[in-house]
């Protein structure tokens, strides 16, 4: 899904093939708010003015536009994790919160390419051969890259 950006918000960009519209919606509010154009290359102005329109509109209601996100969620994991996980934060001397921040940046800006290195030995009638073998796992496309020497 593609994603559109204006003033801290972000939305949505859906194409809807019964109606040939494209729309939308802000993302991460409480309030409904929807946007349509009749195009791509109009729906990122009609995403911009729905953001404008219910910034005013809250405004003229006296009451504060939603946020994008506070920063607080509840996660629910098995308690056996929960409990490594503690024992692990105590013994790193941090606090919990500060594991979930890490693991959740470690998640979003790390790059999640995997490497492997393998020995491999092939036994061939007369002589036996080594190889090795260094591959790159692309996670986003599972693929292996490989790279051998005799």
């Amino acid at each position: 899904m593609n994603i559109l950006k204006h003033k801290d918000y972000e939305g949505t960009a859906e194409l809807d093939m019964e109606r040939f519209a494209c729309r939308g919606k802000i993302l991460f509010i409480d309030d409904l708010v929807t946007y349509e154009a009749d195009s791509p290359s109009n729906l990122q102005k009609e995403f911009e003015a729905a953001v404008d329109d219910y910034i005013e509109t809250c405004a003229l209601l006296n009451r504060e536009p939603k946020k994008p996100l506070k920063g607080q969620f509840n996660v629910r994991v098995p308690s056996a994790l929960h409990k490594a996980a503690a024992l692990r934060a105590i013994a790193d001397d941090i606090s919990l919160n500060d594991v979930v921040v890490r693991a959740l940046d470690a998640y979003v800006n790390i790059k999640t390419d995997v490497n492997h290195n393998v020995k491999l030995t092939v036994e061939m009638p007369d002589q036996p051969v080594t190889m090795q073998v260094a591959g790159m796992m692309d996670a986003q496309w599972g693929t292996m890259l490989y790279a051998s020497k005799h």
